[in-house]
């Protein structure tokens, strides 16, 4: 995924970056040091209020093992000097934010933590902020939404705020510039494990959200892209030694998801998909949360899904029917506008797997065998 063209956008003012460094000192010894640092663009974020502060004549910058210099150094990655893009405050306990005319906003928040979602000896910090903001802005696509900014709430041992911290928010800054997703603030923390939740604030135009609750019998049942690659990817550096780099594409999509933002707002635009949500933690298991929500039931045919080429038959088609991690989207479509759908949108594939029926029951059909889709996905909570 590209990233967009900043060119347009405008740095910072010298006077506020003085009166940020003005407001840490301040802060640092009496209140929480969390900083929220807000961008304007044809009003999407409304203006707040400078709070009254007292320059101290330590700067923060220098102080290299505090919560202070910490949070500046992540306000220095994401705020450039060459753009148009102003902070118009700092050092407010929270924003004021002002949906466009016309929107609705879109608020989703995302877990991402060391030992369940991630692991330090394997995955590159970089590809840990990039996944960690993709993650998240994948529910904003399956609800046929466009991400504005986003809130980062991050843990972390002190040993990591050196060069670990660094590639981490290199590969932050790249996810938020490809997928146009500002961070607007958020709170730091020490921990002896990285924990790291995401909570982003995007917009739909009103009344084109795309909910899982829509679909009704004989509605088509789609996905987008190729399912299990994500899995495929993980099992393949399991068991490697030291950092795990892109070798091919099913370790590239478990490093780096892509959400589908493009096809999310395609399909709201155009008001074909009668529900819809991502694919996070497996089609046996995302599928039938859908259903629920519809109060329907659905039938998947095991030859129509679209499986990974690098696994045989039968590991690929457990893949996808079980494999978290993918962030394609799983959305229902009326019998007669099937038509409508092209083949391919922007060179991501549209696969037609089942069809949802009447009653509650979620059936496979594997070679004329029909059996009962038992959810074999990711779970938190399900016992090992």
């Amino acid at each position: 995924m590209a990233a967009p063209d900043f060119d347009d956008l405008a740095g910072l003012n010298r006077e506020l970056r003085f009166v940020l460094i003005g407001i840490l000192n301040s802060v640092g010894a009496r209140r929480q040091p969390c900083i929220f640092f807000f961008w304007v663009s044809q009003g999407k974020l409304s203006p707040v209020r400078l709070a009254s502060v007292r320059y101290h004549s330590l700067n923060p910058m220098k102080q290299k093992n505090d919560e202070n210099a910490l949070v500046v150094r992540i306000e220095h990655k994401f705020v450039s000097r060459k753009t148009k893009v102003l902070p118009l405050a700092f050092g407010d306990d929270a924003a004021l934010w002002s949906p466009s005319p016309g929107h609705e906003t879109v608020l989703t928040c995302d877990w991402f933590l060391e030992g369940s979602h991630f692991l330090r000896d394997k995955h590159p910090p970089e590809a840990v902020g990039w996944k960690c903001l993709a993650r998240a802005v994948s529910d904003i696509a399956a609800m046929g939404g466009k991400p504005r900014c986003f809130l980062l709430s991050l843990a972390l041992p002190k040993n990591l705020t050196g060069n670990w911290l660094n590639a981490f928010l290199r590969g932050l800054r790249r996810a938020s510039r490809a997928l146009r997703c500002e961070l607007a603030g958020g709170d730091t923390t020490r921990h002896d494990k990285v924990l790291i939740s995401i909570t982003v604030i995007g917009e739909v135009h009103r009344q084109r959200a795309i909910l899982r609750s829509g679909a009704k019998p004989g509605d088509a049942i789609y996905v987008s892209g190729t399912l299990g690659e994500a899995e495929f990817g993980l099992r393949q550096f399991r068991g490697r030694r030291g950092f795990t780099h892109v070798t091919n594409v099913a370790v590239r999509k478990h490093l780096y998801p892509e959400p589908r933002l493009a096809l999310g707002q395609w399909l709201a635009e155009n008001r074909l998909a009668t529900a819809m949500m991502d694919l996070s933690d497996g089609l046996s298991t995302d599928l039938p949360r859908l259903c629920a929500a519809s109060r329907v039931g659905a039938r998947v045919d095991a030859n129509s899904l679209p499986v990974t080429g690098l696994a045989s038959s039968l590991v690929s088609r457990e893949l996808a029917l079980h494999g978290g991690d993918d962030y394609e989207l799983l959305f229902t479509v009326r019998a007669g506008n099937g038509a409508r759908l092209p083949r391919k949108f922007r060179g991501l594939a549209l696969t037609r797997i089942g069809e949802i029926t009447r009653g509650k029951k979620i059936l496979l059909n594997a070679d004329g065998r029909i059996e009962a889709l038992r959810p074999g996905g990711w779970d938190p909570f399900r016992k090992p």
